[in-house]
């Protein structure tokens, strides 16, 4: 009888002690934090704080945050189209090896691809803020409204406006008649 009111005991001991630890412990942290996608791009450009009013124009993003750097410049700051966030920064070429804007690589070794509701609307207003236009807006084989404009910093955009969900088979017969037109087109 003594060993199973011990075993009680001992049992509701250990309970109280795990029950003080979870009181006591502080939450976890997530791994990724709210709001943001498991990558996230970073945009390093020469006149960060131009180009945080040209994203807000030209895509209608919202700024989350900036943090000023030395000499003016900033550091780092974050945006955020749609439901994705996005970092923008300045060249800080002095400070030893890091990013550099695409002024000066000579060009950009990327795009961000963004989809909205109406591309025909988006692309337009990219355009009317001071985006140059890379590709018109068509439609195209991989079943997107999609077309390409540049910023004035050198990076470049994908806007599309998905409008078919075709099977890899369709899609295939597509690409392959597009390849054959461009072929034509170039050859």
């Amino acid at each position: 009888m003594k060993k199973a009111g011990k075993s009680r005991q001992s049992s509701r001991t250990k309970k109280a002690a795990r029950s003080r630890a979870k009181t006591t412990t502080k939450p976890r942290v997530q791994a990724v934090p709210s709001g943001f996608r498991s990558i996230t791009p970073q945009l390093t450009v020469q006149g960060a704080a131009d180009a945080l009013a040209f994203y807000k124009r030209a895509f209608g993003a919202r700024e989350l945050m900036r943090m000023p750097g030395p000499g003016g410049k900033i550091m780092h700051a974050e945006l955020k189209i749609g439901d994705s966030i996005f970092f923008v920064n300045d060249e800080f070429p002095d400070m030893g090896p890091g990013p550099r804007a695409p002024q000066a690589l000579g060009g950009t070794t990327g795009a961000l691809h963004v989809y909205v509701k109406n591309v025909d609307s988006a692309f337009k207003q990219a355009v009317d803020a001071g985006a140059q236009v890379r590709m018109p807006v068509a439609d195209m084989f991989w079943g997107d409204r999609y077309g390409k404009v540049s910023d004035p910093y050198g990076h470049e955009w994908g806007l599309a406006t998905h409008k078919e969900d075709l099977s890899p088979a369709e899609q295939k017969k597509r690409a392959d008649e597009f390849t054959r037109q461009m072929a034509q087109q170039h050859g």
